[in-house]
């Protein structure tokens, strides 16, 4: 398995691009938001990858950050989505698009992928909903994350909300939001949902965070 490349940018498709690698090109295809980040042409790239593998056809799909290659793998497992309405939602969203827009049960969101239907985005939502704060988690822990907000929200809480707490908290940063807004909207969700799970909390806390008006 092909895990990560990384070479000179030797040619850019609409949908792909060759890698050299010690004098072997690969073919890589890659989402419209991934192939608009990557330098410019003999300039030095990295790729984590993908393999597809089928009776006729072997193709790599590329990713900027191990949790677009982590989405790309989920969404490949729901019915109905193949690598083309894969690549087309996460061109679409970005792979922190794709974790708010299942986390908030938004499927309109995925439904603006070129070539995903009603039907097609609602199942995205269903099947990967659980899987969500999860994978919006990945990346970073709470020991990476610093800061006296933090602190605050968790430390007169039992082990359990602590740790649920931390994930929803981790998947907000991961998401991009600085650490003092997300901390104090994970606190006030949790003081209005105290049993509340993982994937509740981070739901709230991104409709907290949420511009007004």
């Amino acid at each position: 398995m092909i895990g990560k490349l990384t070479g000179r940018l030797d040619h850019r498709g609409v949908d792909h691009v060759m890698i050299d690698v010690g004098g072997v090109s690969y073919v890589i295809y890659c989402s419209d938001r991934t192939l608009a980040a990557l330098p410019g042409m003999g300039e030095t790239i990295a790729l984590y990858t993908d393999l597809l593998v089928r009776e006729d056809l072997l193709q790599l799909f590329g990713f900027t950050t191990l949790l677009e290659k982590e989405w790309h793998r989920l969404l490949m497992g729901v019915q109905g989505i193949g690598a083309k309405a894969s690549m087309a939602i996460l061109g679409t969203l970005g792979a922190e698009g794709v974790g708010r827009a299942i986390a908030l049960g938004d499927w309109n969101a995925i439904k603006a992928a070129k070539g995903v239907g009603p039907k097609t985005a609602q199942k995205v939502v269903l099947d990967l909903k659980d899987k969500a704060p999860g994978v919006m988690a990945t990346g970073g822990t709470l020991a990476q994350s610093t800061g006296q907000a933090q602190v605050e929200v968790i430390e007169s809480l039992t082990p359990s909300a602590a740790a649920t707490q931390a994930e929803a908290l981790s998947a907000l940063i991961n998401l991009g939001y600085a650490h003092g807004d997300a901390a104090s909207a994970i606190a006030q969700a949790s003081g209005e949902m105290p049993e509340a799970d993982t994937a509740a909390l981070i739901r709230a806390g991104l409709k907290l965070l949420a511009p007004k008006g």
